[in-house]
């Protein structure tokens, strides 16, 4: 994983206190019985945290302001969810709480009635740069000895805090999906002997091994009561020096070799995990280029188009992407190409900034502009960040991410920060449900941010309608929202993020 660099944003501290309470005009005659729109907002200033600001009423009257017209006819892609990851760290951090508060923290996390509602996780398989101590795989072996039937398969390590928690969240949340994901094989699978580095020996025995391998996992957490929705083959595939972490060169074919062997696995075990190919950045990083070996020289910026020209695509039901990298907008050019597959953005950290006093603000205004809405607006049907929770420190890690914040930071002590990675999902998760559809918006901002208002809407399975809205301005911005012939006009602090959340069918 790379970390972005968030653009150093400026804006005034003391403008909220004067305008949040400039929202919207009373309704007029015509408007529906019931005309409302919830709203709850987050200023980057931290002056608001998914503060409920009341509502407010549509009108009959057309907003002079720039408007964000709402049409529930134009729908584009189901919403899946969004979430973190229970890496081997979150999972030691969240134990050194006493029960009581560790129970506060999930239900924080997890809960819809009591907190953001988090309704999708990625799940390492074996570990990653986010480890305790060292990094490890189910079949860990000896140096010269394999194990191409798994005899000596073991998920024991997770036993102990990571699947407790994992069954604690779905029991908070029983929509919670989870899709899983591999740094490396184990080290006797490849050219490297070790986790760091290497590829998959090119060998047909290997590549069914590795495919077993990944099956058994899928096997051995259902069996321990936690189902896996999906899984990818490879984290970061085209990461090939991976600073002190697991990590593989996979080329697309290997890849493609892989779900070959593992397709058919999984439809005779009736598991119904769906494959997703790719799990890397939007646009391939500089750096990444530059080391391509010869013969994966067709893979730059083309490798899951090459997995899915591959007999492996019939297996494949999307394609997963990482935001250290390129813009969202690559998703859309994907979209265009391959408009049957899923899309999810299913890794991205926070990262602290040179000025730790400006990380809060840094970080919501990045992940607003590129993940919850900029994601969204180009297909992805998740949002995913990374670790759920560090420590104060950003650990513990082996190797890897020195910066990376997580959705919470749990210390000193027995003390709970929610960062504004969870402010930023929750103005999503606590209001899209699953199965939600985005449905079409103008919208006026920009991922690099323009100074304007930028804007994604959603339909809910129940019939409601969210629209999350940031302002890209250091100021404050009238905005408007009008759908059918109904129009409300609402002032947005400067900086600030906020979902309007309406129940009465408008058009």
């Amino acid at each position: 994983m790379r970390i972005p660099r968030h653009p150093v944003v400026y804006f005034s501290v003391g403008i909220v206190t004067a305008i949040v309470a400039g929202c919207a005009g009373a309704a007029a005659s015509g408007a529906p019985a019931g005309a409302v729109a919830h709203v709850w907002l987050t200023t980057a200033n931290g002056a608001y945290k998914l503060s409920d600001r009341g509502t407010v009423s549509f009108s009959s009257t057309p907003s002079s302001a720039p408007t964000a017209v709402v049409d529930p006819a134009l729908r584009y892609q189901a919403i899946q969810g969004f979430g973190g990851a229970i890496t081997d760290s979150s999972a030691s951090v969240l134990f050194t709480l006493p029960p009581a508060q560790r129970a506060a923290a999930m239900a924080s996390l997890f809960s819809p009635v009591a907190g953001d509602g988090l309704d999708y996780l990625r799940q390492p398989i074996g570990g990653s740069d986010f480890v305790t101590k060292a990094a490890y795989t189910y079949d860990d072996l000896p140096a010269g000895q394999t194990d191409y039937g798994m005899a000596k398969f073991s998920i024991a390590h997770d036993k102990a805090k990571i699947l407790p928690l994992l069954r604690q969240a779905r029991a908070l949340n029983p929509k919670l999906a989870i899709i899983a994901t591999p740094w490396s094989p184990p080290a006797w699978m490849k050219t490297s002997r070790s986790l760091i580095g290497g590829r998959l020996i090119a060998n047909p025995r290997v590549y069914h091994a590795y495919a077993l391998y990944l099956l058994k996992f899928l096997e051995a957490y259902k069996a321990d009561g936690v189902t896996v929705n999906a899984i990818t083959v490879q984290n970061e595939p085209q990461n090939r020096h991976p600073s002190g972490y697991p990590g593989t060169d996979m080329p697309s074919w290997q890849e493609a070799a892989v779900i070959e062997d593992l397709g058919p696995m999984l439809r005779s075990a009736h598991l119904g995990t769906q494959i997703y190919a790719y799990d890397h950045n939007w646009t391939e990083h500089p750096n990444d280029v530059a080391h391509t070996p010869p013969d994966e020289k067709a893979d730059v910026n083309d490798y899951p188009q090459q997995v899915l020209k591959t007999a492996a695509a019939r297996w494949i039901s999307g394609v997963a992407f990482h935001c250290y990298f390129g813009d969202p907008s690559a998703m859309t050019k994907f979209h265009d190409a391959y408009p049957k597959l899923k899309i999810i953005m299913d890794e991205c950290s926070g990262s602290r900034s040179a000025n730790p006093a400006a990380t809060f603000s840094d970080t919501l205004t990045w992940h607003s502009r590129n993940l919850e809405l900029g994601s969204t607006r180009n297909w992805s049907g998740a949002v995913i960040n990374w670790n759920l929770a560090l420590n104060p420190s950003g650990g513990p890690h082996v190797g890897g991410c020195g910066t990376c914040t997580a959705i919470i930071t749990v210390g000193p002590g027995t003390r709970v920060t929610r960062n504004a990675e969870y402010y930023a999902l929750g103005h999503l998760a606590r209001f899209v449900k699953p199965g939600a559809v985005r449905i079409a918006s103008t919208s006026f901002g920009t991922t690099g941010g323009n100074g304007q208002v930028m804007d994604v809407a959603f339909r809910n399975p129940d019939g409601s309608t969210v629209l999350v809205a940031d302002n890209e301005n250091s100021g404050a911005r009238a905005f408007g929202i009008r759908e059918g012939d109904h129009w409300l006009t609402y002032t947005l602090p400067g900086d600030s993020l906020a979902t309007f959340v309406w129940t009465a069918n408008l058009t």
